[in-house]
């Protein structure tokens, strides 16, 4: 009796479903505005950017207008002109870490929402296993065509089509 447990627990009913989650984060209508407040956040990002810009090349061409200074005057200019560069460098590195924080930070509550309605459609239909085949980095090499696309059930739990 004992050794046939084992044989019984693998001859269970094991379901399994795949999902691409990715169609369904395209259509999520969420994305827009995400879309959007990114948006104008690299327009505000580019607008700095540009301001900086816009003050080396001032001083620059102050600085040649004034060549025939001092070596001393010269060399100060020519300091001024690289604290400016390393600004904009500094400014460049932590715009895009702002960037993918406010990137990461809109599309977490998509992102769960997905999660959340892909595990209710699991739990609702029995499902062992629900894969997601969205990405070529999928461990799922191959789906056959009697397999349970769950993915149009995700989107209607969402409400979008």
């Amino acid at each position: 009796m004992i050794a046939l447990a084992p044989l019984a627990a693998v001859a269970q009913d094991v379901k399994i479903a795949y999902i691409n989650a990715q169609e369904v984060f395209s259509v999520m209508p969420e994305l827009s505005g995400v879309e959007t407040q990114l948006s104008s956040k690299q327009e505000e990002i580019s607008k700095n950017g540009q301001a900086l810009v816009d003050e080396f090349n001032k001083k620059a061409e102050e600085f040649d207008k004034n060549r025939a200074t001092s070596e001393a005057v010269q060399q100060d200019q020519q300091k001024q002109l690289a604290q400016i560069q390393e600004r904009y460098q500094v400014y460049l590195q932590n715009s895009q870490q702002e960037m993918q924080q406010l990137q990461q930070t809109l599309l977490e509550p998509i992102n769960k929402k997905i999660a959340d309605a892909i595990k209710a459609v699991g739990d609702e239909n029995n499902y062992t296993f629900v894969f997601d085949v969205s990405t070529m980095q999928s461990p799922i090499v191959y789906v056959s065509p009697s397999a349970v696309n769950i993915t149009p059930l995700v989107k209607t739990k969402l409400g979008i089509q």
